[in-house]
């Protein structure tokens, strides 16, 4: 796959050789600002394109301007909160890239573990520390109730969907396993946003959505047949 940022001739030469074939690529573009874990998920996302049959390109970048043209949006994350709304804002314009492309123009947007946690307002991990603020809540530590349970929470656990019917989440039902590695978790303010949980001792928020903004707390790119339904279903959405 490109990186975008690096890969304007080859882009170029794509675009032309759809124009010549009557089709339109689509960009998916997979936010680069330094969180490690991009090509797992940039590989799946390829994957899951070239399975549905979609003329896609699959671009890793931390260019403002690239993020913009990107018809599909993903922002991953790997670490604390804080280092990571750090690393997205040291990247000259793309928290205004983000809000213009997802938030102005709509475009489908996808966050993932920390990326899902970003879309919050507020995250408490090592001091106190903003993000994007599409979504009402705070990101705060897991507090297991049963001491046996080790934090991080760390490896497979079940889906409680909600009772949503979102597009994203066809196919995907109760009990369906999804990997998780996180220590903090997202409280939303308002519920309804909550689309899916999974329980570790207490209630934690696995999927939030509104909008054309759909986040996921466990990494869909290492659970199997979950991840990969739920990337299928998110290249096939138009919000």
């Amino acid at each position: 796959m490109p990186r975008c940022g690096v890969g304007l001739i080859y882009e170029s030469w794509l675009e032309r050789k759809a124009v010549r074939s009557g089709f339109t690529i689509m960009k998916i573009v997979v936010v680069d600002y330094g969180s490690g874990n991009l090509r797992s998920a940039a590989k799946a996302l390829e994957l899951v394109a070239s399975d549905i049959g979609a003329q896609h390109q699959v671009c890793v970048t931390g260019d403002a301007a690239l993020v913009k043209q990107g018809d599909f949006i993903v922002l991953p994350g790997v670490g604390a909160f804080g280092d990571c709304a750090a690393g997205l804002a040291k990247l000259d314009g793309m928290i205004e890239a983000l809000n213009e492309a997802v938030i102005s123009n709509g475009r489908p947007f996808l966050g993932i573990c920390v990326g899902m946690q970003l879309m919050a307002a507020r995250g408490i991990e090592h001091g106190e520390h903003s993000g994007l603020g599409w979504i009402a809540g705070d990101v705060l530590p897991i507090e297991a109730a049963n001491a046996s349970l080790k934090i991080p929470h760390m490896g497979w656990n079940e889906l409680q969907l909600l009772g949503t019917d979102h597009p994203v989440l066809r196919n995907i039902g109760d009990g369906m396993h999804a990997y998780f590695v996180h220590s903090f978790a997202m409280q939303c303010t308002d519920q309804t946003e909550v689309l899916a949980t999974t329980e570790y001792g207490v209630s934690i928020t696995a999927i939030v959505g509104r909008d054309n903004l759909i986040g996921t707390q466990f990494h869909p790119e290492k659970s199997q047949a979950t991840g990969l339904a739920l990337l299928k279903n998110f290249l096939t959405w138009r919000p």
